[in-house]
């Protein structure tokens, strides 16, 4: 797929509506306490949109250096859908750290070989859109803002990730999670070379998910308290 392609400019557009779209349903939903019906229902799509997908691709494209589930988007959806069938603070902590910094990477500048009508080019855009629109909904729209300790908690969880990510990719020479090398074209090129980038990026995340906790705080408040 050609970055900024018919391809992409097409779930960009979409994206951009599930956006504005995701902001009015939570702000609907934000005076019920609990997950509504619409949550519950989000989450059950989420898995029945990406799981089906991701298993034709296993089973038909499988390809040991990208079919794999070990990018940390194939761990967001998981996140996502915990968070929108409870609304409990660590998975939504994560569905909106995750989603916001790490999968909207993909969604601006993906990291696809594939194009229309290959299974994985579908199964990526289900995966990346249905993730930054669930963040969307419960952070921005029900104002389910991150504590302080879930700051820590998703800190402590995705560096963990990136423990077990990078002895998988020692041993079985891949590159999931881009720790070992930067895909093709992508914001990373705006840092060092490699160990460096890993770093450089591991400090950068920290501190915007940091800023991004103190923003959804801040917009709770404005707009009706934090839940």
């Amino acid at each position: 797929m050609t970055q900024y392609g018919a391809t992409h400019l097409l779930p960009l557009a979409v994206f951009a509506v599930g956006l504005v779209v995701a902001v009015l349903l939570g702000r609907r939903d934000a005076a019920h306490d609990g997950p509504t019906r619409l949550s519950r229902t989000w989450a059950v799509l989420v898995p029945v949109a990406t799981v089906p997908l991701q298993v034709v691709d296993l089973l038909v494209n499988f390809d040991l250096g990208v079919t794999l589930p070990l990018h940390l988007c194939d761990l967001a959806w998981i996140a996502a859908t915990w968070a929108l069938w409870t609304h409990r603070p660590l998975p939504v902590t994560l569905t909106y750290f995750w989603g916001l910094t790490l999968t909207i990477q993909g969604v601006v500048t993906p990291s696809l070989n594939e194009d229309l009508p290959h299974p994985r080019y579908f199964a990526f855009w289900a995966l990346h859109l249905l993730i930054v629109w669930s963040a969307v909904y419960l952070v921005v729209g029900l104002r389910e803002a991150p504590r302080w300790r879930d700051y820590r908690a998703a800190v402590a969880v995705t560096l963990g990730w990136a423990v077990v990510t990078y002895g998988f990719n020692l041993v079985a020479g891949t590159n999931y999670g881009y720790l070992m090398r930067k895909p093709g074209t992508s914001i990373l090129d705006l840092l060092g070379p490699w160990p460096w980038y890993v770093l450089e990026e591991v400090g950068i995340v920290v501190v915007v998910w940091a800023l991004l906790t103190l923003a959804a705080q801040w917009w709770a408040r404005r707009t009706g308290g934090a839940r």
